[in-house]
């Protein structure tokens, strides 16, 4: 099912954000696959949208790497499809080599390197078939990617055993030495391995190349850019240069330009005069100049040449070192004896910047390039230089060679360095100024305000001062009722005593037993008439359940008439009950009960009188 047109033209913005904003072009891989793979990204995150999907690439800087990964997928292997490497070992590295000399230099070119897998599976197989010291001395190995995360890995060729399952013992200990957990390709091999980022639709190819390995890596791009690109792959080959693609990569109707070798394997050769146009990687150079007849021109060149004051060197058109100037050679250890040697062989190549990536561009593409912000170590210290790599032309446009001219710009670079740490100075001055204004600002406003809190607090203790005299005077008044409150119930108590003094002779005075309950029926007064007939004192009988004390009355009998007298104020009985007095004997008692009223008129509790008679008999 295809994307509806609308959606379509969203994609197309993600793919052209990602252009402007990174330098990357996808616009040649096909859409399908691609779009399929961008829609998977945004899916893991959550993403509906390809313009909410373009916001959240413009504030996460790390979702491009996130994309990028899910984009070129990077799957490699070291010796990837065995059947296609033993072919390459057995058939097509042997006849290359014989068709050049023993000392002939050997260019190969591993484009969509990735992890870096493929690159030292080609030095091995280079190193088996001449042998390690002269392949150190004869190969080199160009590896390129768009992906930078890959090539780091690539540059550090370290793998974990897993990553090296496919490689024999005898491969991991003639190549490889075991660091910690992981193998690492051998060093000196690896120098002649040099790896750089190359878009294969954009950048220049690497030219005289005589192995060429592109595995699986066109099949992501539409046909019109696999021609493009197979283009400058015909272009950077050598003369019967070999291109060596993956399993699923055809290139049938490209045979103008390619001759399979062996189809099954995808191996080609180069086609001889195959009609192919290179204007789209070829650019004019710049108009010759003229010069009058001088006489000693040539030394004075010379002289001038090498009294520049900056670095200068010259190559020719196949990258042989032709000219150094004295700047030159003090800055990176150049002589006389390195004049006539390959651009390729002397450090300068790659140290401080990797130039013949820069210089092939500049031979092929016939316009001038400029480097900047290269960082160079020397002795200690930190030099800065901003690299011109200029085509030189002769008559006709006829490409003379390259000139590379290191301009020292560290002066400059310095006085950068001195200008942003001084406005970060000037910018952090000025903050805490301004923070420092606004602290004393609030400090002022706090101050008033604490002035203002103080003149009402003086005024609320003012108010409070007046309030607490007026309750000084209030209390005063108030003590003074109290103490008369006070001698008033003195005098009150006195009398109470006096009542309470008197009620106790009434009941002392009476010889008959009175008992008092209240309406939960505990006793309340006990005289001593009633201690005389039950043998209870006071103390253990007031606060009693009159049922609970141990006496001779018949407490079925006593019950009923005390609940009546509890329940009517105007009830009165009398009962002659048999009972066991206190020394045990039996009797007989006449019961007084009647109802104990209050001030309104209610039953409070009941009045019990007894009198000790006759024994008991027959009742009547």
């Amino acid at each position: 099912m295809t994307e509806p047109k609308e959606t379509n033209g969203e994609f197309e913005s993600v793919l052209a954000y990602l252009k402007e904003s990174r330098g990357f072009d996808f616009t040649g891989y096909k859409r399908s696959s691609l779009m399929r793979r961008v829609r998977r990204r945004m899916s893991q995150i959550g993403i509906e949208g390809y313009n909410e999907y373009i916001d959240q690439l413009q504030v996460n800087s790390e979702e491009f790497v996130a994309l990028f990964n899910t984009i070129l997928i990077n799957v490699t292997g070291f010796f990837r499809d065995p059947e296609a490497w033993e072919y390459l070992r057995d058939h097509v590295v042997p006849a290359l080599l014989a068709e050049r000399s023993p000392e002939e230099p050997i260019r190969v070119w591993s484009a969509g390197c990735a992890g870096g897998q493929e690159a030292y599976s080609l030095a091995m197989l280079f190193a088996d078939a001449i042998g390690v010291d002269a392949f150190r001395q004869r190969v080199k190995i160009y590896a390129t990617d768009v992906d930078d995360e890959a090539l780091t890995q690539a540059r550090h060729a370290a793998y974990t055993p897993a990553e090296v399952d496919g490689l024999s013992e005898s491969q991991l200990e003639q190549y490889f030495e075991l660091q910690g957990s992981r193998y690492c390709f051998r060093k000196d091999l690896r120098r002649s391995v040099i790896f750089g980022r190359n878009d294969l639709v954009q950048d220049a190819p690497i030219s005289r190349i005589d192995l060429l390995v592109c595995r699986n890596t066109l099949m992501y791009f539409n046909a019109e850019t696999q021609t493009k690109i197979l283009e400058r792959f015909h272009f950077a080959l050598a003369l019967k240069g070999l291109l060596f693609l993956g399993k699923a990569e055809m290139l049938l109707s490209h045979a103008r330009i390619f001759e399979p070798l062996d189809l099954k394997r995808r191996v080609f050769r180069k086609a001889v005069n195959a009609p192919v146009s290179y204007n789209h990687f070829v650019s004019p150079g710049f108009p010759q100049r003229r010069t009058h007849d001088i006489a000693g021109l040539d030394e004075l060149r010379e002289h001038a040449f090498s009294a520049s004051p900056v670095a200068q060197i010259v190559v020719t058109e196949d990258e042989v070192t032709a000219l150094v100037n004295a700047q030159a050679e003090v800055a990176f250890g150049l002589s006389e004896r390195d004049i006539g040697r390959p651009l390729r062989d002397l450090d300068v190549s790659y140290r401080p910047v990797a130039l013949r990536a820069y210089v092939e561009q500049a031979r092929m593409e016939r316009r001038s390039l400029r480097i900047k912000d290269v960082e160079w170590r020397r002795a200690g210290e930190t030099v800065w230089y901003e690299v011109h790599v200029n085509p030189l032309l002769g008559k006709e446009k006829k490409l003379l060679g390259v000139s590379v001219v290191f301009h020292d710009v560290s002066w400059a670079r310095q006085l950068l360095t001195e200008l942003e740490h001084t406005n970060r100075q000037l910018e952090s001055a000025y903050e805490e100024l301004q923070s420092t204004n606004e602290e004393l600002e609030t400090t002022n406003e706090e101050l008033q305000s604490t002035v203002e809190e103080l003149e009402t607090t003086n005024e609320e203790l003012q108010s409070t001062n007046e309030e607490l005299e007026t309750m000084n005077e209030e209390l005063q008044s108030t003590n003074d009722e109290l103490q008369t409150i006070n001698d008033a119930l003195r005098e009150r108590s006195l009398d109470l005593d006096e009542v309470n003094e008197f009620l106790e002779s009434v009941l002392t005075s009476i010889r008959a037993g009175i008992v008092v309950v209240d309406r939960e029926m505990r006793v309340k007064a006990w005289n001593r008439g009633a201690e005389d007939l039950w043998g209870v004192r006071r103390e253990e009988a007031e606060g009693t359940h009159l049922l609970n004390l141990d006496i001779g009355l018949p407490l079925t009998e006593l019950r009923p008439a005390v609940r009546d007298a509890l329940a009517d104020a105007g009830y009165h009985t009398e009962l002659l009950l048999d009972a066991i007095n206190r020394r045990g004997r039996a009797t007989s008692v006449r019961l007084h009960c009647g109802a104990l009223r209050g001030a309104d008129g209610e039953s409070q509790g009941a009045l019990l009188m007894m009198e000790e008679g006759q024994p008991p008999g027959p009742s009547r």
